[in-house]
């Protein structure tokens, strides 16, 4: 009798993975997988302790095929852009899950840790990276993504729905303040280069 992978195989793989905190492209796949097929169920089945190898993982590996997906609409600085488009996908995952996580702390008290929230928000904009270079998609990405977010939150962290509605609804609002401030100090600083 030959030895293939089962069905439960590929759940003990991922299981395994889960514990020892290892990021593989198998569990990139298979996390893909989940999140496309039922988040609901991934976010509620994430381990108790997560640490921040797996969700970084993914995000890295979303962030790495947006940017280089998005370099087919661009005709300039292609090497320039696909770092910017890069950092900007990892990045803003870290910044926005610091500022739910400030808005939480201020708000509610400290329901859960920074990497499990974090995580959170890593395979929310991780998923939707894969659709967002499209020009346009934007439109639908980011709801998406902020929906998944509000998920995980609700099933992943224990938040009731309107408690994470709140936190991500105010951490749009500061994000949003936060880059509309930005605004008359880039246009000053691209007076100044000429």
């Amino acid at each position: 009798m030959s030895k293939g992978k089962g069905p439960n195989q590929s759940a003990v793989i991922t299981r395994r993975s889960s514990i020892n905190n290892r990021f593989t492209f198998t569990f990139y796949f298979q996390a893909l997988t989940r999140m496309l097929s039922s988040p609901s169920r991934f976010f509620g089945e994430l381990p108790g302790r997560t640490g921040f190898r797996q969700p970084v993982g993914f995000l890295i590996i979303s962030g790495l095929f947006s940017a280089s997906a998005s370099l087919t609409t661009i005709d300039e600085n292609q090497v320039l852009m696909g770092g910017i488009l890069l950092v900007n996908a990892v990045g803003m995952p870290l910044v926005t899950a610091g500022i739910g996580f400030l808005v939480m702390t201020m708000t509610m008290g400290k329901r859960v840790t920074f990497q499990r929230l974090f995580s959170v928000y890593a395979y929310a904009a991780g998923v939707t990276l894969l659709a967002s270079w499209i020009p346009l998609f934007v439109w639908l990405t980011e709801p998406w993504k902020w929906a998944l977010v509000v998920v995980g939150m609700a099933k992943g962290c224990g938040f009731r729905w309107m408690e994470a509605i709140l936190v991500v609804g105010s951490s749009i609002l500061i994000v949003d303040l936060f880059f509309w401030s930005l605004g008359p100090v880039i246009v000053g600083l691209r007076g100044l280069m000429g």
